[in-house]
């Protein structure tokens, strides 16, 4: 834990842990389901491990997480006092789209990006059995410009999602072109997708009623609904 505020304000209190950097969204990482420590790493690309792990332990000690031990598998569980966070994260988030609504080009992460994604893919929407969408941001450098996320759905099938950044081998479903701001203001839900495909800002490439489906496979941030003020 870093330094104290020396008051005995409830709020100072709870800040002298939640206010070091990074360890909110490790929180908002697990509140949205990752458990290990792999996984948590997706979410928050440009912390360091070892930070990452430092992290981890202080939320250990101080009884937000719990660490579950079995055999090679470890995984990190929020405990009664972590899931009480999540009302909090979730305010910060309306608070955030609502009145810090800019994102500079620095905030860019199409790691991030396609992690989220992954997460809020509706099996439902999409084709049964094996489904590839390659995305291709024109304004990202070559080496981090082509994402895939390998989708597997059906009644018969283990629901799955997986992100490559690199060619994973299989045929591509459909490709979406589009810059990698435009794709995060749709996920965001600052733009349409109608608007970003009338405008071509946005191109989907494939079959045409796959085309006009992907859209729907995707559902958007949990913070896409949040109204903006006027």
């Amino acid at each position: 834990m870093g330094s104290t505020y020396r008051q005995f304000c409830p709020i100072a209190k709870a800040m002298e842990m939640l206010d070091e950097r990074w360890t909110l969204l490790i929180v908002r990482e697990l509140i949205m389901g990752s458990e290990h420590f792999n996984e948590l790493r997706r979410g928050v690309p440009r912390m360091s491990p070892t930070l990452l792990s430092k992290r981890l332990h202080q939320l250990t000690v101080a009884g937000i997480v719990e660490r579950q031990v079995e055999g090679n598998d470890v995984r990190y569980i929020l405990t009664q006092a972590g899931q009480e966070l999540r009302p909090v994260v979730e305010a910060l988030g309306r608070w955030g789209v609502r009145w810090i609504g800019e994102i500079g080009d620095e905030d860019l992460d199409p790691k991030l990006l396609m992690w989220d994604m992954h997460r809020h893919v509706d099996h439902n929407a999409t084709p049964d059995g094996r489904t590839v969408v390659q995305f291709r941001f024109s304004d990202v450098p070559a080496k981090a410009r082509d994402w895939w996320l390998v989708i597997t759905s059906g009644k018969a099938e283990v629901c799955d999602v997986d992100v490559c950044d690199v060619d994973p081998g299989y045929d591509v479903t459909v490709t979406v072109s589009a810059s990698l701001r435009r794709m995060i203001e749709i996920w965001r839900g600052d733009l349409g997708w109608p608007a970003a495909l009338r405008s071509r800002e946005v191109e989907v490439h494939g079959p045409v009623a796959l085309r006009r489906a992907v859209p729907g496979w995707f559902t958007l941030s949990v913070f896409a609904s949040v109204p903006r003020p006027a």
